[in-house]
């Protein structure tokens, strides 16, 4: 299959997200910040000119094989192996059947009919390496995460990446025609840690509905939500798992309380969210946590909600605690501060690009420096004005358009000037010698 005629903008992107469905409810098992990312960019993608058909796995029976989600994106739903029952860490023995079923897509469709590959995640770029190659076009990939990153900055008792991810990466890495990186820190990752051609690299921020997420009525959110007027609400939203440290904030906010009795009556702490990875096989025990440390009675762990109603909750908190261990970027800290509300982050990974002014990070994740934090931002109305105001202006440089926009300056560079797979590549990708090469 032929790319477009002359280079130009691609017509037809296919777009690979193996574990995860970008139709699945964000914070619940593996949904998060990259189901949103890979949907709201083929939302604009198509506004933009180009259609993208999303591939996932099936995982339910009751799937369609085909999902319209707007003209020009599509979702497949693509059989491999059981449809329940999978983890994540299964999935490298059924992307053989994954790519199958891709294969079978293809060779019902037009000569050409797909100009370019973007995969999100290893896994994805493990199939989409394979597609890129068949399809005889340029691949493009996002990490996303990275093994090698998170090994780095393991949280107490998380479980390290295997081997098995890292060589993975490291062959998409090589294979890729272009590989999109969310910040600059994590561009530089990909050249330190896998050795990446940095001509190799382009960053391209991600973005965030500002449609949706955006400044309202704090009193009016809380009423929506259930809380009460005078509370001070501090919040954590994500996936609970030792990676995400929603734990953090419960030892902080018991600090804080501690510091300041007054507290007492008005705070509440609200983790929003479900378990995920190692939250699930081994629960983090948020509740028992709180109980021991005397504030059992302000915590509330809420099950994931729609984006209308999470947007609620940002503009119902005083602040919101992002104390990941490693975050390639950090959607939740740019939908807070859209919605006006500063965020105490982690100083890792993106994040220091995520929250710019609007709020506050901190190195490590040390309970007392997190209260402290804490502390200067619901404690000083003032501080908290005058982040809330910057938070917003922060927020209006990631909107989705722009993110799809740099993407296919990225697509077209790739269709233009695609990698050049010299046979010490061959090599290194298949480990077969130059010698037995053609």
């Amino acid at each position: 299959m032929s790319a477009p005629a002359g280079g130009g903008r691609p017509r037809r992107v296919a777009m690979v997200t193996v574990h995860t469905s970008p139709l699945d409810q964000p914070g619940t098992g593996d949904a998060g910040g990259m189901n949103v990312y890979v949907l709201e960019t083929a939302r604009q993608l198509a506004r933009q000119g180009t259609a993208v058909d999303l591939f996932t796995r099936t995982t339910s029976a009751a799937q369609p094989d085909l999902v319209e989600v707007e003209p020009g994106v599509v979702v497949r739903h693509v059989a491999a192996g059981p449809y329940e029952g999978l983890s994540k860490e299964d999935l490298p023995g059924q992307l053989c059947a994954f790519a199958a079923g891709m294969m079978r897509v293809a060779a019902h469709a037009p000569p050409g009919y797909y100009d370019l590959v973007h995969s999100h995640y290893w896994l994805s770029g493990q199939v989409g390496w394979l597609a890129a190659d068949r399809w005889s076009v340029p691949l493009v990939h996002t990490m996303h995460t990275m093994a090698r990153v998170k090994n780095l900055h393991l949280a107490d008792g998380d479980r390290p990446e295997p081997l098995g991810r890292e060589i993975g990466e490291a062959q998409v890495v090589e294979a890729a025609d272009r590989l999109v990186a969310n910040t600059g820190r994590e561009a530089g990752e990909l050249v330190d840690l896998y050795g990446a051609d940095p001509a190799r690299v382009a960053v391209v921020e991600p973005g965030v509905d500002l449609a949706v997420f955006a400044p309202g009525s704090q009193a009016e959110a809380r009423a929506r939500v259930g809380l009460p007027a005078d509370a001070v609400l501090l919040l954590f939203v994500g996936r609970i798992q030792p990676l995400k440290g929603p734990d953090v904030l419960v030892r902080a906010a018991a600090e804080l309380v501690r510091r300041r009795p007054d507290l007492r009556e008005r705070a509440v702490v609200a983790v929003l969210g479900g378990a995920s990875g190692t939250g699930v096989t081994t629960p983090m025990g948020l509740d028992a946590l709180a109980d021991r440390l005397g504030i059992g009675d302000l915590l509330r762990v809420v099950p994931p909600v729609d984006r209308p109603t999470l947007a609620d909750w940002y503009r119902a908190a005083d602040v919101v605690a992002v104390p990941s261990h490693s975050e390639s970027f950090g959607l939740v800290a740019v939908e807070a501060l859209a919605c006006g509300t500063p965020v105490v982050a982690a100083n890792v990974g993106g994040l220091p690009t995520a929250v710019g002014d609007g709020g506050l990070l901190v190195d490590g994740h040390d309970t007392s420096a997190w209260a402290s934090a804490l502390g200067r931002v619901v404690l000083d109305p003032g501080r908290r004005a005058g982040l809330s105001r910057r938070a917003v202006e922060h927020a209006q440089g990631f909107g989705w358009a722009r993110t799809a926009g740099r993407l296919l300056e990225v697509y077209t560079e790739a269709l233009a000037r695609p990698k050049e797979l010299s046979i010490h590549d061959a090599e290194r990708l298949t480990g077969i010698p130059p010698a037995v090469i053609p």
